[in-house]
């Protein structure tokens, strides 16, 4: 019985936050032979916003991908009493929303922020220093905060697991050790790393809490342009539908090659 019935809040949940959703937004887009569309394709700030949030999505979940890793490797050797706070500590920044975490970040970093008065103190120039974080690169560094986490707490188990003698067997019969290395470790875990990568490169690119808190309309990416045709002064709800099903393809893309990654690693050893 909870077998056969098991899945259906599951099943439930997608279709009311999912398939309902996207129904709506379907014939809105493309009502009037596609012209919502057109009117997106044909707005000059499209080809910015899209190379703006690709590189933006890439950038910040490749750099969490590699900072969680290393996270998730010393966690692995760490004993459990540390580990366990440790992975404590880890689970809080994935608490709070997007709009908390901009305004953390604006109260320590901004131009009035702690970190930077620390520094004014110091000689540095509050309105120069303190400017960084309502950029580009400062989004990046807020949505890090709690992309490492998530990767960390992601890739733990896989460095935990890891089995290390078929690296020690390849040392014996005569491999380098950077070759061991690469066809033993690397190979077991580079997909689950690539396609954690990939889950968070698509978070960053969906997510606009933390970027309308941090840079509003001063940076040009998807989540703020659909965030623009939807506010108070928007009024094309075929844009809007049509950017979103853009911005959804987008992420479904990404995370699509994630889970291919990870279902080619599953094969792998079936296949030997």
């Amino acid at each position: 019985m909870i077998r056969r019935f098991g899945a259906w809040p599951a099943w439930a949940f997608m279709l009311l936050f999912f398939a309902l959703p996207l129904g709506a937004l379907v014939p809105e887009a493309f009502g009037g032979e596609g012209k919502a569309f057109a009117r997106l394709f044909a707005n000059p700030l499209l080809p910015g916003a899209l190379r703006n949030t690709l590189a933006l999505g890439l950038t910040a979940g490749g750099v969490s991908a590699l900072v969680g890793t290393a996270v998730a490797i010393e966690l692995a050797r760490q004993p459990e009493g540390r580990r366990r706070w440790m992975m404590t500590l880890l689970g809080l920044p994935l608490a709070f929303s997007g709009l908390v975490i901009a305004y953390g970040f604006i109260l320590a970093f901004g131009r009035a922020g702690f970190v930077t008065q620390l520094l004014a103190m110091l000689g540095a120039d509050p309105a120069r220093v303190g400017g960084w974080i309502y950029g580009a690169a400062g989004l990046g560094f807020a949505y890090a905060y709690y992309l490492v986490p998530r990767v960390a707490l992601s890739l733990y188990p896989v460095f935990a697991n890891l089995d290390l003698r078929p690296m020690l067997a390849a040392r014996t019969l005569g491999a380098t050790r950077w070759r061991a290395f690469r066809d033993t470790v690397l190979a077991e875990v580079a997909p689950s790393v690539l396609a954690n990568a990939c889950l968070v490169a698509a978070i960053a690119m969906g997510t606009y809490g933390t970027a309308l808190a941090l840079v509003g309309t001063q940076l040009n990416i998807l989540p703020l342009m659909l965030y623009a045709q939807v506010g108070d002064g928007g009024s094309d709800f075929g844009v809007a539908a049509a950017l979103s099903l853009l911005l959804m393809a987008l992420c479904v893309i990404v995370m699509g090659l994630g889970d291919a990654i990870a279902r080619r690693r599953e094969r792998g050893p079936a296949a030997h």
